[in-house]
């Protein structure tokens, strides 16, 4: 069997990649990383005007790319996504898991119903709908990959965010389990906990709040999501054909603390 690497350029030739939040911050890095390196990628967004905004920027600079209206709160809206990305290309091979929110800040005692519901039915119970559908699609095709995107939360508490760190926590615990079930069809399963990375959803807090984010972060700034992207396209890789069940952080040595 051959040693040698595949070009960067060509890793993931002949693969179809869904990526759902695609269309902004992380999911939008990762699908120009993927796309970069060969595959087709299907971007899923609850808003699909930016979705197809992505699409257009991929397709001009070359890739295969399409864009697909997901909510994925709604298990019927995942399983029309993961049908048309198979049906757009003819098979799925890479999944990652990456649409969340972050909900409000408060205590647990007073948390709203409402907001925890709303926070663990996208963080939690999306990423369970995407593999649900996913995982029998990648079986299909022979074998392939997914990314469950957890957070430094996933393993760490954070006051007033009673929701985001039970789902993400959640988050990690599925991915392993997924991953116990389906090592043996060829496919693997992990999970990356970013830290606060530099993206839409952070660029509104306030200077202050935003100044004491950055001073967890022993690198001393937040991330960027293209480190991210990198992550998960190597996890997503033939590169990390051993690694089953795994969460990796991307923090800026948040977590060593």
């Amino acid at each position: 069997m051959s040693t040698t690497p595949t070009p960067a350029d060509q890793e993931f030739a002949g693969r179809t990649a869904l990526i759902t939040g695609g269309a902004s911050g992380i999911g939008l890095a990762l699908a120009h990383r993927l796309a970069a390196g060969g595959a087709s990628v299907v971007v899923a967004d609850y808003d699909e005007a930016n979705a197809r905004k992505a699409v257009a920027d991929l397709e001009s600079a070359g890739a295969k790319a399409a864009a697909v209206a997901m909510d994925v709160t709604d298990a019927a809206s995942v399983e029309a996504g993961v049908r048309f990305a198979v049906d757009t290309f003819g098979a799925l091979h890479l999944a990652v898991n990456n649409a969340g929110i972050g909900g409000p800040s408060s205590p647990t005692g007073e948390y709203g119903i409402e907001d925890w519901n709303r926070v663990v039915a996208t963080n939690l119970s999306g990423v369970f709908y995407s593999m649900r559908y996913e995982l029998p699609a990648i079986v299909a095709a022979g074998g392939g990959a997914v990314v469950n995107m957890s957070s430094i939360l996933g393993t760490n508490g954070f006051a007033g965010s009673p929701a985001y760190v039970a789902a993400k926590h959640g988050v990690v615990g599925l991915t392993k389990t997924a991953a116990l079930e389906y090592a043996a069809q060829n496919v693997r399963v992990n999970a990356v906990g970013p830290g606060f990375i530099d993206t839409p959803l952070l660029r509104n807090t306030d200077g202050a709040a935003r100044d004491r984010l950055v001073s967890l972060h022993p690198a001393g700034r937040l991330g960027r999501a293209e480190e991210v992207a990198e992550l998960t396209a190597f996890l997503l890789s033939d590169r990390a054909s051993f690694i089953h069940g795994s969460y990796h952080l991307v923090d800026g040595g948040y977590s060593a603390s």
